[in-house]
């Protein structure tokens, strides 16, 4: 008897008019809830980073822990958090960013990427693409060389990847709308 393994894409709940009508949500939860779904969603991004030299992965809390430790984990490769402001304990460098709504801070320990490291960041979505600009403004401050950035799910029709020109980058899966 053959066992067909669903696709990825397939364990992604989809919830309409959330959190305002005309949005569709893609929930990331219905993925991770399954160990085949979580499974496929690790070895997707360990997949966009075939033949990639890097030395280090850094992730924004939470879901880029999610899905970045793992990856960092199997390839055998350190992992650096990026947190809220205020979470970190030791000195950190921070970067504020444009919300829909306001303002949002992140930051990073001033000793976490060295000068040189070849860095990767995973997350789980990009949208807008303002937090992983941020990121990358953090890194490139400390040093660091965005050598890749790799998203679970990408939802084209925000024009992140604009925002993200001149890095390379790859979504495990891509939404052409919102």
């Amino acid at each position: 008897m053959e066992i067909v393994m669903k696709k990825l894409e397939e364990y992604v709940r989809s919830i309409p008019d959330f959190p305002e009508k005309g949005i569709i949500f893609r929930d990331v939860t219905s993925v991770i809830q399954d160990a085949d779904g979580l499974h496929l969603a690790i070895d997707g991004l360990q997949n966009i980073l075939d033949g990639v030299d890097f030395d280090v992965v850094v992730g924004p809390e939470s879901r880029g822990f999610i899905f970045g430790v793992p990856v960092a984990y199997n390839m055998h490769k350190a992992f650096v958090p990026v947190r809220k402001k205020g979470k970190l304990p030791c000195e950190t460098v921070s970067q504020e960013y444009a919300l829909e709504y306001g303002t949002a801070t992140i930051e990073m320990h001033k000793d976490s990427i060295r000068p040189g490291q070849k860095v990767v960041i995973i997350d789980d979505l990009i949208a807008t693409g303002g937090t992983t600009e941020a990121i990358i403004k953090l890194v490139e401050q400390l040093g660091g060389k965005i050598v890749k950035i790799a998203f679970l799910m990408e939802l084209e029709g925000l024009k992140g990847r604009d925002k993200l020109a001149g890095y390379s980058m790859d979504s495990v899966i891509k939404y052409p709308g919102k």
